[in-house]
C-alpha cells in the first residue's frame, strides 16, 4: 500500500496538480470561476450559467452553438497548457528529453481539464433536460457538437502550433519575444533562477503509456531553453490570434452569423488574459508585481483622461452640442427650470390630454373608468410576466384595458414588457399589425438578451472600446448597451426601433397611454423621467410649490435636455437606462455639466408606485369629476409583502460577515414594498371608494424555484411564469378588472 501511494504521489500528473496549487495560484482562479459559474454559484443573478449550459447561436440552442462553445473551451484549455508550461517548465527539465515535449506535457497536465469536462457534461445534460425541456436525442446531439468542436481545435492546435516549424509569423515573433532583449532593460536577479524540480518518477508518454523518468536521456540546459522559447512564441501567437478573433467578432457584431455564443466569447477572453499573465510572468520574473502595478496605473490614467470611456451613452441624443448649450446640473439651475409656472402649465396640458382621452372613451354620457398600470423591475422575468399579464387581461376585456389605460410606469424589465405591449396596440391602431394577441409576441418578449450583452462585453467593451456607429445622424461608441438594444429590436421584429418622439402626437390626443420611463440619477439620487409629454408637475411635491427652495426630487428629461434633441432618443435607450442593472449594463452618461449618470429605476422605486401615486394625487380634482372608477393595476414579479422565515444559518460565521454587506441588496424589494403601502392609504383617502388597487404577482409553482433575475429565461421558467396568471389570487384580481371595465366603451 505504501509503495502504491508513493507511486501515485510521484506520478507527474499528480505532481503537476500539486504544483498548480503550490505555485502561482492566480491561474486557478479561471478554473474556479468556470466551476462556480456552471454550478450557478457565480453571477447567478446575471444568468451566467445559461451562457455555458445553454449557449445560443442565431437565437437558438443548437449543435452549432455547442460546437462553437466546445471550440472555445478547447482554446482555453490549450492556453492553460501553454501558459503553465512556460511558467513551470524549468521545474520539469526532464521533459526536454522527450519527443514533442509540449504534447507530452499536455497529457500529464490534464487532470483539471478532464475533471471540469466531466463535471460540465453532467451538469449540462441535466440543465438541458430539465430546464430547457430538450429531448434525449437533442441532448446527445448537443453533447456531440460540444466535443466535436473541442476535437477540431485540439487537432488544429497540435497540427499547426507544434508541428509546423517554419512560418514567417513564428520567426518574427521568436525574434520579438526573445527574453534576452528584455534583460537589456530589466535587470534580473537571483530570484529569477529558482530551482524547484518536481520529484516525479513516472509520467505519461507520447504513446499514452506510463514510463519511468529514469529511462529519459540526460539533457543540456540550452535544450530546455530552446524548447521554452519556442513555446513562449506559441503562447504569444495564440494570444494574438484569440485577440484578433474577438476583435473581428466585435467589429462584425451586427452580423448574427459572426456572433459566437457569449460563453465562447468569455472563454476566448479568459484565454487572452491567461496568455498575458503568462507573458508577464515570463518576461518580468521577480519584477512581476511592480509590472502589474504600473499596468494598473496606466489603465487608470487612460480612463481619467478619457483615452477611452467605459460609461455608455443614450443613442439618438445629441452629444455634440457646444459646451455652452449643455444644461448645468445643480440645484440652482434645476430650480430655475422647474418653476411653479411650469408645474401649472404641464398639469394643465395633461388635463387637456385626459379630456381628449375621455371623449374617446365615454359611453352614454357616463364617466369612463380610468386605468393606471405600474410594473416592477426584474429583468426578463419581469418583462415576460408584465407582458403576459397585460396581454391576458386585455384579451379578457376585449381590448378595453388598453383603451382605458392613461398611464404606464414602473422600473427595469417590467417596463420593457409594458412598452412592447403598448407598441403592439399602437401598431394595430395604425393598421401595421392585425392581431395584438398572437402567441408569437409573447415568445418575442421572452427571447434572450443576455447572450448579446455578454458577447459584446467580451468582444467589444474589454477588447476594443473604440468601435463607432452612426444613429439618427450622430456618431456614438458601441458597447454592450448598444448590443442589448439591437437584440431587443431584433427580438421584437423592429417594432421597438423608434424614437420616443414617434409616439408624441398619439399620446397627446389620448389614443395611447402615457408612458413614463424612469431612471435613477446616480449623482444625487433624483429620478429621471423620460416621456414625450411635459411632466413638470411630477418633479416636486405639491406642498412645496410656494417654498423658496422646494425639494425638487425628479427631472423631466425632455425639458432639461431641450437643446440636445431629446425626442430623438431611441425608446430602447430609454428602456436600457431604466434597466441598467449594475455591471450587466454600463452606467449611462447624459450630456450635462457635470455629466449626469443614470442607472436602474429600481434603485429609487422598483414598482413605479411613487410616480403613479403622485400622478393621481396631482390630478385628483380632474379625476374626481371625470372618472367613474380609478383602477390601479400593480404588476410585480415578486410576492407582495411575503413573510420569510429567518435563515437557519444566520448564526454562521460566513453569514455574520456577509449579511451586513448584502442585506440591502437582497432585501431591497421587500424594503420598498413595505414602505410603499402608505401610498395606498393616502390615495384611498383622497378618492374614497372610487380607487381600486389590484395586484398581480408572479407566484412560482415551487417557492424555492423562482425564475432567475437576469436577461435570459429557460423554457421551464417561461412556462412557470405564464402559468402564474392562473394563480387563484391573480384570477380574482383579473375578474375584478373585467367587472370594473364591463360598462366601458368598447
Amino acid at each position: 500500500m505504501k509503495k502504491a501511494l508513493s507511486n501515485i504521489y510521484y506520478f507527474l500528473p499528480v505532481q503537476l496538480l500539486l504544483l498548480h496549487f503550490r505555485k502561482y495560484q492566480f491561474l486557478l482562479i479561471f478554473w474556479l470561476i468556470l466551476f462556480l459559474t456552471v454550478t450557478g454559484r457565480f453571477a447567478s443573478h446575471f444568468g451566467a450559467s445559461s451562457l455555458f449550459l445553454a449557449p445560443e447561436y442565431l437565437g437558438k440552442i443548437s449543435f452549432v452553438s455547442m460546437l462553437l462553445l466546445g471550440g472555445a473551451t478547447s482554446v482555453f484549455i490549450m492556453m492553460w497548457h501553454i501558459t503553465t508550461f512556460i511558467i513551470h517548465s524549468k521545474r520539469i527539465p526532464y521533459m526536454g528529453a522527450t519527443r514533442h515535449a509540449f504534447v507530452v506535457y499536455c497529457y500529464n497536465n490534464c487532470i483539471i481539464p478532464l475533471v471540469f469536462l466531466d463535471f460540465y457534461s453532467v451538469t449540462c445534460i441535466h440543465y438541458q433536460w430539465y430546464n430547457e425541456h430538450a429531448s434525449l436525442m437533442n441532448v446527445i446531439l448537443l453533447q456531440l457538437g460540444f466535443y466535436l468542436g473541442m476535437a477540431l481545435v485540439i487537432f488544429i492546435s497540435f497540427a499547426y502550433f507544434f508541428r509546423v516549424s517554419r512560418d514567417f509569423f513564428k520567426t518574427m515573433l521568436t525574434t520579438i519575444t526573445n527574453p534576452a532583449r528584455i534583460r537589456e532593460i530589466i535587470p534580473y536577479d537571483s530570484l529569477d533562477y529558482e530551482l524547484d524540480i518536481l520529484p516525479a518518477e513516472s509520467y505519461i508518454s507520447g504513446k499514452l503509456k506510463i514510463e519511468k523518468n529514469s529511462d529519459l536521456e540526460t539533457f543540456h540546459p540550452r535544450v530546455m531553453n530552446t524548447v521554452l522559447r519556442r513555446h513562449h512564441r506559441n503562447v504569444i501567437f495564440a494570444t494574438v490570434i484569440a485577440y484578433v478573433v474577438l476583435l473581428l467578432m466585435g467589429v462584425f457584431m451586427e452580423r448574427p452569423l459572426l456572433r459566437a455564443p457569449a460563453g465562447a466569447g468569455f472563454l476566448l477572453l479568459f484565454s487572452i488574459i491567461m496568455g498575458i499573465v503568462g507573458a508577464f510572468k515570463y518576461f518580468m520574473k521577480s519584477w512581476e508585481a511592480i509590472g502589474w502595478i504600473i499596468f494598473a496605473v496606466l489603465m487608470t490614467l487612460m480612463v481619467k483622461f478619457n483615452f477611452f470611456d467605459l460609461r455608455s451613452i443614450a443613442y439618438g441624443l445629441n452629444y455634440h452640442t457646444h459646451t455652452s448649450n449643455e444644461p448645468i446640473y445643480d440645484y440652482e439651475h434645476v430650480h430655475k427650470l422647474f418653476t411653479t409656472q411650469r408645474y401649472a402649465a404641464d398639469k394643465n396640458t395633461e388635463e387637456q390630454r385626459l379630456g381628449l382621452w375621455k371623449n374617446k372613451n365615454t359611453a352614454d354620457s357616463t364617466n369612463p373608468p380610468l386605468v393606471v398600470v405600474t410594473v416592477s423591475g426584474g429583468g426578463s422575468r419581469a418583462a415576460y410576466w408584465s407582458f403576459c399579464a397585460l396581454q391576458y387581461i386585455d384579451s379578457m376585456t376585449n381590448g378595453r384595458l388598453f383603451k382605458n389605460t392613461t398611464l404606464i410606469t414602473g422600473a427595469s424589465g417590467g417596463m420593457i414588457g409594458a412598452a412592447y405591449w403598448r407598441n403592439l396596440h399602437d401598431a394595430c391602431q395604425q393598421g401595421i399589425l392585425k392581431d395584438p394577441y398572437s402567441e408569437q409576441y409573447q415568445k418575442n418578449v421572452g427571447k434572450d438578451l443576455l447572450n448579446a450583452i455578454i458577447f459584446s462585453f467580451a468582444s467589444v467593451d474589454l477588447v476594443s472600446p473604440f468601435n463607432k456607429i452612426n444613429i439618427a445622424g450622430y456618431s456614438y461608441t458601441r458597447d454592450r448597451g448598444y448590443a442589448m438594444e439591437q437584440e431587443l429590436i431584433r427580438n421584437t421584429d423592429s417594432l421597438m426601433d423608434k424614437s420616443i418622439g414617434y409616439y408624441r402626437d398619439r399620446e397627446a390626443n389620448g389614443s395611447i397611454p402615457l408612458l413614463i420611463i424612469n431612471g435613477t440619477i446616480v449623482n444625487d439620487g433624483r429620478r429621471l423621467m423620460i416621456s414625450d409629454q411635459p411632466v413638470g408637475y411630477l418633479t416636486q411635491p405639491e406642498y412645496s410649490l410656494n417654498d423658496s427652495m422646494p425639494p425638487i426630487d425628479a427631472i423631466d428629461f425632455a425639458a432639461f435636455f431641450a437643446k440636445q434633441d431629446p425626442y430623438n432618443l431611441r425608446i430602447t435607450s430609454a428602456l436600457r437606462m431604466n434597466a441598467t442593472f449594475p455591471y450587466v449594463l454600463p452606467v449611462v452618461k447624459l450630456p450635462s455639466e457635470p455629466k449626469m449618470d443614470i442607472m436602474d429605476a429600481g434603485l429609487r422605486d422598483n414598482f413605479g408606485a411613487e410616480v403613479a401615486s403622485r400622478y393621481l394625487y396631482v390630478l385628483r380634482d380632474w379625476l374626481g369629476k371625470n372618472t367613474r372608477k380609478i383602477i390601479f393595476i400593480d404588476i410585480r414579479d415578486t410576492r407582495e409583502n411575503t413573510v420569510t422565515s429567518p435563515s437557519e444559518q444566520s448564526s454562521s460565521l460566513s453569514n455574520m460577515i456577509v449579511d451586513p454587506v448584502f442585506v440591502i441588496q437582497n432585501k431591497w424589494e421587500a424594503f420598498q414594498s413595505y414602505s410603499q403601502t402608505i401610498y395606498q392609504d393616502l390615495e384611498t383617502h383622497s378618492f374614497g371608494g372610487k380607487l381600486r388597487y389590484i395586484t398581480l404577482q408572479y407566484v412560482p409553482k415551487e417557492a424555492n424555484k423562482t425564475a432567475a433575475l437576469n436577461f435570459h429565461l429557460t423554457q421551464q421558467e417561461k412556462q412557470d411564469i405564464s402559468q402564474s396568471i392562473y394563480n387563484e389570487r391573480n384570477q380574482a384580481g383579473i375578474d375584478s378588472v373585467v367587472t370594473l371595465l364591463k360598462t366601458a366603451k368598447p
